[in-house]
């Protein structure tokens, strides 16, 4: 079955078997994110931060069911405005993958949150998408571009890689017998070929030097309490201390 679009190629077997996977990870993970605005760039046909509790979200896409419709490296979005930000395959579909991260950079809030998707090339799904017979078609037709490169891209903006992992290690074979053959893979190689998931799941958190969250104000009346009790605490044991020893020099 020929696909013209990932989302096309989602709704086959084998895409089907690696979105439920990607879900998975995503309903897990996602719920414990806040804030006020969320972004899920590309693949609109598909809610992947349903589980996430902001109430704000948005999709971004060229066309299709997207809320705003937009190019990735040129968002109509008013800078540091995001506190979530999800890109689904973005990057292995970009003409200008960096051109992408940085315009996500420009729009996310100071320690807000980025979850990256990418096929990863050192995988079995990566060597297909080299030398398998149907390289031209989608997904194999992407440029699928490694963890250690996102990595280092992440670090130049000044993200820190705060958690991730890779998944689906089974071979890209479109019949569902023969993936259930290979069923054996998925634990064997999370546990002994770690670096081998077909699909890399990376989260990051963007950090800003020599900016200070502000907290609400009964917040900084309570540490200033404690700050206060702390002080008389430490006065009134030094107190006691000293009037201990004149008496026993007495």
């Amino acid at each position: 079955m020929t696909t013209n679009t990932l989302a096309d190629w989602f709704g086959t077997p084998l895409g089907a078997y690696l979105l439920d996977q990607e879900r998975a990870y995503l309903d897990d993970v996602t719920p414990d994110l806040f804030g006020f605005h969320a972004l899920q760039l590309g693949l609109p046909q598909f809610d992947l931060l349903r589980e996430n509790r902001i109430t704000h979200r948005m999709t971004v896409d060229t066309g299709g069911a997207a809320n705003v419709r937009a190019k990735g490296h040129e968002l109509p979005i008013a800078t540091q405005s995001i506190d979530l930000a999800l890109l689904p395959h973005v990057l292995d579909f970009a003409e200008e993958p960096h051109a992408v991260l940085r315009e996500i950079d420009r729009v996310m809030m100071p320690e807000g949150r980025l979850i990256i998707l990418g096929f990863n090339p050192w995988s079995l799904w990566g060597l297909r998408s080299v030398m398998g017979p149907a390289r031209h078609e989608t997904p194999w037709n992407g440029k699928f571009v490694s963890l250690l490169r996102v990595k280092d891209w992440l670090a130049l903006l000044g993200f820190e890689v705060s958690a991730g992992r890779l998944v689906c290690y089974v071979p890209p074979v479109k019949n569902e017998k023969w993936r259930r053959r290979f069923a054996f893979m998925e634990p064997a190689g999370d546990r002994w070929w770690a670096v081998g998931g077909a699909v890399y799941m990376l989260q990051a958190i963007k950090r800003v030097r020599g900016v200070r969250l502000l907290t609400p104000a009964w917040h900084e009346a309570v540490a200033r309490e404690k700050r206060v009790a702390m002080v008389v605490k430490r006065e009134g044991a030094a107190t006691s201390s000293r009037a201990g020893s004149l008496r026993v020099v007495k």
